[in-house]
């Protein structure tokens, strides 16, 4: 054996090792009894959707068929120019009940606008009489924003999938998520000219699954990446003399800054005795 392999096979050993011993040692902020709580911000892309309008004591029933929505972001135009509740944020708070296994509040404000100068399909019963048309919309069409937020809460069942030790006191980990949950949007709009009373409401119910790349510093302080994918219905929302709901689905990305604490008895206790 020459030099440079056994020099190879070495240093192979040693990081063999090394390793072995960090995965050993592994992070803890995963174990039953840790909590977390995390703060960060969101870029959405909405499906279209068909927005139903009933104003009974207008004869109106009829669609806005396909609508196209946008996000507003807040920080778009520069970094940091505006308060940090203004952007469109996110938080989470959760407890692992088990070993890689935790059960988390998810909320995340995130704001939805029909986009102005699109061609929409009006169609059904207006003033008692069918309507089938196309209009350029603009502020005297449709104006229609969830604009302090579309705001999706959700229960999620979440489970850690742990890909090990990147570099020293850095652990990467995958969580999954899915769960069930309900908006409070606050619904503003105003159709062919007429405001709604705008204001916070219960809106429905959505549904959503979403994949995180946690990288955790030092045990305690983690930085992650989100994918998310959430189904929304929405129904009973505020419209003039009447209501709107509409269904669509939305693709999330998300970034977050959390840390974890462990509330657990025999953790505690534990430490003292190795304090001792």
């Amino acid at each position: 054996m020459n030099r440079k392999m056994a020099k190879a096979l070495v240093t192979a050993f040693l990081l063999a090792t090394l390793t072995s011993q960090v995965e050993a040692q592994g992070t803890t902020a995963f174990k039953k009894g840790n909590f977390y709580f995390s703060w960060g911000y969101n870029k959405e892309w909405y499906t279209n959707s068909t927005i139903k309008v009933n104003q009974p004591s207008l004869g109106n029933h009829f669609a806005f068929v396909n609508v196209m929505a946008s996000d507003k972001p807040g920080w778009d135009k520069g970094i940091f120019n505006q308060a940090i509740s203004i952007p469109q944020y996110n938080y989470r708070v959760g407890y692992f009940f088990k070993d890689d296994w935790a059960f988390e509040i998810n909320f995340d404000h995130t704001k939805y606008q029909v986009n102005e100068n699109q061609l929409i399909h009006v169609k059904g019963t207006m003033d008692h009489k069918p309507v089938d048309t196309f209009m350029i919309n603009g502020p005297n069409v449709l104006k229609y924003q969830l604009n302090n937020g579309a705001n999706f809460f959700l229960f999620n069942l979440v489970h850690r999938k742990k890909i090990g030790a990147v570099a020293k006191n850095i652990d990467a980990s995958v969580l999954l998520k899915g769960g069930v949950g309900f908006m409070v949007p606050h619904v503003q709009n105003t159709m062919f000219g007429k405001d709604n009373d705008a204001g916070f409401q219960f809106g429905g119910l959505d549904l959503g699954v979403e994949g995180t790349v946690r990288l955790t510093f030092f045990n305690h302080v983690y930085l992650e990446y989100c994918n998310k994918l959430v189904l929304t219905d929405y129904w009973g929302l505020s419209a003039y003399e009447g209501k709107a709901k509409q269904v669509f689905g939305t693709y999330e990305m998300i970034l977050n800054l959390g840390g974890t604490l462990n509330l657990s008895k025999n953790h505690t206790e534990k430490k003292a005795v190795v304090l001792n």
